[in-house]
């Protein structure tokens, strides 16, 4: 399919113009046993640090929502890890990569699934082993699922919010990612996404945006003249020190997608990869910081973490081939969209308590239809349909699954608890008894 560059293209085309192309791998210069080990340990790597990401959705989230609120919203992130973990194992890895898939396999693998076979004695022909794969790719359902959490957070009860989620960790992510991951029609129709933008952020994201208008907003967020009430988190230092966990965490996300670092231009790759990821969240950052002073007049910290945290999702989709100035770029236009997206969803009313839908849904798309501006192999008709395809699925499915859970056994907490934190009604304990007076 022959390329076309939109004009709002042309600048990024230029600045992302990858340098001297890496060739493809040579032969391995080291022992297969060791080329294995290598790539081995670095999916390990990037599992113990996507898995720390966790970490920083949890510290962030606290921040971000009331104090109030915060134990439910700390319970959720701890039982959505504990859910993606065994609803991956159970069934999710073996819809993702559907190769040796049948409905009895599904059935027969539940005690004993293919992904642990190789786990005590590895294969040097498969170049890592099975146990490193499988774990690191259950990081990146976790983080999906982790997404939708803050959007929905301060009304969702938790339990119907957990069911959701096995839907999520189980079906809805390994469906939509074994298209492109799983070696399916997206995969072979060109389309192109490195470390997920598309294929985990904004499905977290479009997951979140079908959750968000199927819960409402939260009590007395939109006032009847049209004003938004603003709701201040309860620590800043949790939301900062949550951002930068997932920061450093990005670094396991997009560079072990590499997945491979046991010759000189995988390893190459690997530190261009790591470069380019941290020259876009510095660029989202400060063009964040530059978008609030000329918009507000004031800086917004929330905003400048979420500027980072955008950059970041935007260059996810290709962290490879752009210059730093061309991951400088996609990432500033990804603090862009974490600042002026937000009155956007106001307007519709949508209300997202931490900023997930611009940062993942909307940056990660904008990520996706960019990478045809340094990737020569793609183009952005095929990166389109890959976003139309992927975001349709997931926000109808999603939609489908909050809709059944509302009309069943009920999503959204009573008035009376909302106003009085889910932290009591849902939990029974909070995160703050000391600045409760007694009663």
């Amino acid at each position: 399919m022959k390329k076309t560059l939109p004009l709002v293209a042309m600048l990024v085309a230029i600045a992302a113009a990858p340098a001297l192309a890496q060739d493809a791998a040579p032969a391995e210069a080291v022992s297969a046993d060791v080329y294995y080990i290598f790539n081995t340990l670095l999916f390990l790597i990037g599992a113990f640090l996507v898995m720390w990401m966790a970490a920083g959705f949890a510290m962030l989230e606290a921040g971000l929502v009331r104090s109030k609120n915060v134990t439910t919203q700390l319970f959720k992130n701890v039982g959505v890890f504990g859910i993606a973990g065994l609803m991956y194992w159970i069934l999710g890895y073996n819809l993702m990569y559907p190769g040796d898939w049948t409905i009895g396999g599904v059935i027969g693998e539940i005690f004993s699934p293919k992904t642990i076979d190789a786990v005590a004695s590895g294969v040097v022909d498969d170049g890592y082993s099975s146990g490193s794969d499988f774990i690191f790719q259950l990081m990146f359902c976790a983080t999906t699922a982790s997404i939708v959490s803050g959007t929905v957070a301060e009304r969702i009860r938790v339990f119907p919010f957990l069911i959701f989620t096995v839907v999520l960790t189980g079906v809805i992510y390994p469906i939509e990612a074994s298209w492109q991951w799983g070696e399916g029609w997206l995969s072979d129709m060109g389309f192109s996404d490195f470390a997920g933008s598309t294929l985990v952020h904004a499905t977290g994201g479009f997951a979140a945006l079908a959750g968000a208008i199927v819960l409402g907003a939260r009590h007395g967020k939109y006032r009847a003249d049209g004003r938004v009430q603003a709701m201040p988190g309860s620590n800043l230092a949790l939301a900062t020190l949550g951002t930068f966990i997932l920061w450093l965490g990005w670094f396991g996300f997009n560079g072990a997608s590499q997945l491979a670092i046991g010759s000189v231009n995988d390893a190459a790759d690997v530190s261009r990869v790591f470069v380019n990821t941290n020259m876009a969240a510095s660029a989202g950052v400060v063009v964040a910081i530059i978008c609030c002073h000329l918009r507000y007049g004031r800086v917004d910290l929330t905003m400048v973490l979420n500027g980072a945290l955008a950059g970041l999702v935007s260059i996810t989709a290709e962290p490879l081939f752009p210059s730093i100035f061309g991951a400088v770029l996609i990432g500033g236009v990804g603090g862009m969209i974490a600042v002026f997206a937000v009155p956007l969803l106001d307007r519709f009313k949508i209300d997202d308590v931490v900023g997930a839908i611009p940062v993942h849904l909307i940056a990660g798309i904008w990520g996706t239809l960019i990478v045809p501006a340094s990737n020569p192999d793609t183009s952005y008709v095929t990166q389109l349909i890959g976003v139309v395809a992927i975001g349709g699925f997931v926000f109808i499915a999603s939609f489908i699954v909050w809709s059944v859970l509302k009309a069943t056994v009920g999503i959204r907490a009573d008035q009376e608890a909302e106003i009085n934190g889910l932290d009591i009604s849902e939990m029974s304990m909070e995160a703050y008894p000391d600045f409760v007076q007694a009663k």
